[in-house]
């Protein structure tokens, strides 16, 4: 007599790991400005444009990219001052940066739901922890941010240490985020990408660079997770 096959465990839902700024919280230009300030301080005028196509980079590969860009030569200590400009300048800033429509339903429907996520931000901690409370999340929310790893996007060392901190395979990742820099170390962390229009990023340029699915929005993609295969446990298959 044959045996019943079992069947076989059902997977683990995936967790999601999401960027900051542009993906949550609407933050992006409060970014660009506070870029093209400390820029200006130190002297280099910039084209808010090209101040755009960077944020989401670690802010020493970001003026060093300005810099291969314009072929203006920065020492070390005027990078750091630079970064420390912009930092002051952001958070000049912060009163006018509100979360992203549908970001709180988006995370409070995760938790619901016993989704495990995480935020991964290339933002240092004195800029980015501001966002929970925003978000209306409690401080031991997952967070990893820049201070926090050797290496920012596009290195996936953000994304990697938020799967860490989450207990989960990176490779059984799927990566939120507004900008090229979010999908690239997703690539690289072996992780799914999905792309969000949010933070100006068109969506050929988020599909080329590896996102499978591309949202409006965190209230777009909160209307469509079952596209993500993402379900609650009583949800039917």
């Amino acid at each position: 007599m044959s045996e019943t096959p079992t069947a076989p465990p059902r997977p683990a839902a995936p967790a999601l790991l999401f960027d900051l700024d542009g993906t949550l919280i609407d933050s992006v230009y409060q970014h660009v400005i506070a870029w093209r300030n400390a820029l200006a301080e130190a002297g280099i005028d910039l084209a808010v444009w090209r101040i755009h196509r960077r944020i989401g980079m670690s802010g020493g590969l970001f003026v060093n990219a300005l810099m291969r860009e314009t072929g203006l030569k920065l020492t070390a200590e005027q990078v750091e001052e630079v970064q420390r400009a912009h930092a002051e300048e952001y958070l000049k800033q912060r009163a006018s940066v509100v979360p992203l429509p549908g970001a709180v339903e988006l995370l409070r429907t995760l938790s619901d739901r016993g989704i495990p996520w995480a935020i991964a931000t290339s933002g240092q901690r004195r800029t980015a922890g501001h966002a929970l409370e925003l978000l209306g999340l409690p401080e031991d929310t997952v967070m990893v941010t820049r201070d926090q790893v050797r290496f920012a996007k596009p290195d996936p060392d953000l994304f990697l240490a938020a799967a860490g901190r989450l207990g989960a395979d990176p490779r059984q990742t799927m990566v939120v985020g507004d900008r090229v820099w979010d999908l690239l170390a997703a690539r690289r962390a072996g992780a799914l990408g999905v792309g969000l229009l949010s933070g100006g990023y068109g969506r050929d340029e988020l599909e080329r660079t590896g996102a499978y699915r591309v949202y409006t929005d965190p209230a777009d993609l909160l209307a469509r997770l079952d596209e993500l295969g993402v379900r609650s446990g009583d949800e039917a298959v």
